[in-house]
């Protein structure tokens, strides 16, 4: 490999983080699920011949359709507005104002680099004000963003400010850690290193909420 086919890969290889919003084309949705997964299927079948697969052996001839039933409805069903989670808001009624901290909720996304798996944790927490939401709310935000290709940045500032608008407070703190495949099993080969990622707003920009969260989070 050349210096120049060197400097390509390194540009590709490049974390970059376009914006917060996940860059979707204005027709995304024009295509219903199973359009959808008729055409990815047709394309993986494509993927696999080029790779010199038989897809006529029995445990091959199923697998376009398994890939593009799993893109469509697992791996990245958090692109689709309609599978955005509905969080209810109730009157914070018990005057509840301390810290409320839900940790190691687990977070399986795509790097949108190269397709492979991020795998970590999310600890999100807020200080409410009026409103209050149930806590599985709190996984299902989690969940909804991380099930799209992602960037790890954007997908911990997408759950805070998701959060934010749902509360009607800005006291809302998202962490991170996660193991990305694309790191592991490519390029430098590091499955030591993890990447850790965090967005804190309102009152835990405050050293005291921020390290009473950390504190929490850290426990065992």
């Amino acid at each position: 490999m050349d210096n120049q086919d060197w400097d390509r890969d390194d540009e590709m290889d490049d974390h970059i983080l376009s914006s917060l919003e996940t860059p979707l084309r204005p027709d995304a949705f024009d295509l219903s699920d199973s359009e959808k997964i008729a055409i990815i299927e047709e394309h993986f079948a494509h993927i696999m011949h080029t790779l010199g697969l038989d897809l006529t052996d029995d445990s091959l001839k199923g697998t376009p359709h398994r890939v593009a039933k799993m893109y469509v409805k697992e791996i990245f069903h958090g692109l689709h507005p309609d599978n955005k989670p509905a969080v209810r808001r109730f009157e914070n009624k018990y005057k509840y104002n301390h810290m409320l901290v839900e940790r190691d909720i687990t977070v399986y996304s795509s790097c949108e680099h190269h397709f492979v798996p991020i795998i970590g944790k999310a600890h999100v927490a807020y200080v409410p004000n009026e409103h209050v939401i149930g806590l599985s709310k709190l996984n299902r935000v989690v969940q909804y963003f991380a099930r799209r290709p992602q960037v790890q940045e954007r997908l911990t500032m997408q759950i805070a400010n998701e959060l934010k608008q749902a509360l009607k407070t800005e006291n809302v703190a998202v962490v991170i850690e996660a193991d990305h495949l694309c790191v592991m099993s490519r390029g430098v080969n590091d499955v030591t290193s993890s990447t850790i990622t965090a967005e804190y707003s309102g009152l835990f920009q405050e050293d005291h909420f921020r390290n009473e969260f950390l504190a929490h989070i850290r426990k065992k």
